[in-house]
């Protein structure tokens, strides 16, 4: 740019000078010619001598002046447009830059702005600099506190000048509790641009069900370490008094036979419902999605199951209506699920008490409901009972041979099958079970949905 506008400039000058010197030469010229010459033959000749020097003279003035004119131009380029062409090469590149800068500040506003986690930034006397729309709803901040009157409400024992000097022997991570929220706060210093100390950056974390999920695991493991302790317990007991003891007569010997036996067995359900569990959770299992007649699949386990009623003197009945269409989902899992409902109801249902069960067709989906008239359960367990292991009444469940599984075990099935479970229940009435599964019409209305 600097050598188009010497160059240009250059040229300005050298036409303009140009332009003058010949026209006064021609002017000169001119005048000469129109002096009024007789006859003098001399005259004439000194007359053209004198155009000739003129034009000599106007050659070597024009020449001398394109080097003067270099001359200038190269003085002017150099002490006027260059310190110009300078200063708006580094306007340009402080533009970029600050352009450059605005970009990368619009990034990371709105990485803050879609962050789940909080974040907050203080300076060094606690005013915040920065805070994100996560950090306000996590902490229920509603107005631009500074650092002592955020943390100082929730008995954190933080201290910003600790933090920005003793950061190596000061925690930078606390839990809190937030209403029903656990938050995690991890403080940091940050440096300005002069490497000194500017402030600190709060990260915030919504670890809530990171909790939960760690206390279900420790009471998972403490369950399983529990019931499977009882009957081991229970099978070393009797078989020690076996072996300590050869004068037992044979009745007592095949009853604490039978209790090792009927121990056993109950580890073995226990192991396989939890091999079970475990398989759903790691998605090994293989759902094998047909098309079958929920009804006749309800109608033969209840037949099977009618053997057990008739031990306790139930009432049974089944009624499937007629206009159920074919379902869609892993017919051996909805089996297992159908009979694990029959058999709690038949199990936790006293004697001479009434189960009737229904299938029929609403909202295209086919429904199962099962209704007893057993012991129930308590409304404030109701939101429980799909928890693994979780039991209304322990004792009798555990005497019952019960693993507490069996409903976790059918919420997953039903999971895997795009299938509700629903339960209603109160203590001394009863209870209501309601299985919806998708039906054969579902299935061909997604796929003209996925086709269009």
């Amino acid at each position: 740019m600097l050598r188009s506008i010497q160059v240009k400039i250059i040229l300005f000058f050298a036409i303009i000078g140009i332009v003058i010197i010949s026209a006064l030469s021609l002017t000169y010229i001119n005048n000469l010619k129109r002096i009024n010459i007789t006859s003098l033959t001399q005259a004439e000749v000194a007359i053209d001598e004198q155009i000739t020097q003129v034009k000599t003279i106007t050659a070597i003035y024009i020449g001398g002046f394109l080097v003067v004119i270099v001359i200038f131009g190269f003085i002017v380029s150099k002490f006027i447009l260059a310190p110009v062409n300078f200063l708006i090469k580094n306007a340009k590149q402080a533009q970029e830059s600050e352009n450059e800068a605005t970009r990368q500040m619009k990034q990371i506003e709105t990485i803050l702005l879609h962050m789940t986690d909080g974040i907050i930034a203080f300076d060094m006397d606690g005013r915040i600099i920065h805070i994100n729309l996560a950090a306000k709803n996590l902490l229920n901040i509603d107005k631009e506190n500074n650092f002592s009157e955020i943390f100082d409400k929730f008995d954190v024992d933080i201290n910003l000048e600790k933090i920005i000097y003793l950061e190596n022997w000061t925690s930078s991570k606390k839990a809190i509790t937030v209403e029903e929220k656990t938050i995690n706060l991890f403080f940091a210093s940050f440096k300005n641009e002069n490497d000194r100390p500017g402030g600190v950056i709060v990260v915030i974390q919504d670890i809530t069900e990171h909790v939960k999920l760690d206390t279900m695991r420790k009471r998972f493991v403490a369950d399983v370490s529990h019931e499977l302790k009882t009957p081991i317990t229970s099978i070393m007991g009797y078989a020690d008094t076996l072996l300590e003891n050869e004068d037992l007569d044979n009745d007592t010997s095949k009853k604490f036979l039978q209790r090792i036996s009927n121990e056993g067995e109950r580890m073995s359900r226990l192991v396989s419902d939890l091999l079970t569990l475990s398989k759903y959770d790691t998605s090994k299992v293989k759902i094998e999605k047909t098309e079958f007649d929920l009804g006749e699949l309800v109608k033969y386990n209840f037949e099977v199951l009618d053997i057990e009623m008739k031990k306790k003197d139930q009432k049974g009945e089944c009624f499937v209506t007629s206009n159920v269409p074919l379902v869609y989902a892993d017919k051996s899992g909805i089996e297992r699920v159908v009979i694990n409902v029959l058999t709690n109801a038949i199990k936790y249902t006293p004697e001479g008490g009434s189960i009737k069960v229904y299938v029929g067709f609403v909202y295209n989906d086919a429904y199962i409901k099962i209704i007893d008239t057993g012991i129930g359960i308590p409304k404030e367990d109701l939101d429980k009972i799909f928890e693994r292991f979780y039991r209304v009444d322990k004792a009798r469940t555990r005497e019952m041979g019960g693993t507490g599984l069996g409903l976790s075990i059918a919420k997953e099935i039903l999971d895997q099958n795009d299938s509700m479970i629903d339960i209603k229940s109160e203590v001394g009435k009863g209870t209501e079970v309601v299985i919806r599964i998708p039906t054969k019409q579902t299935k061909a209305v997604k796929t003209q949905n996925t086709e269009e």
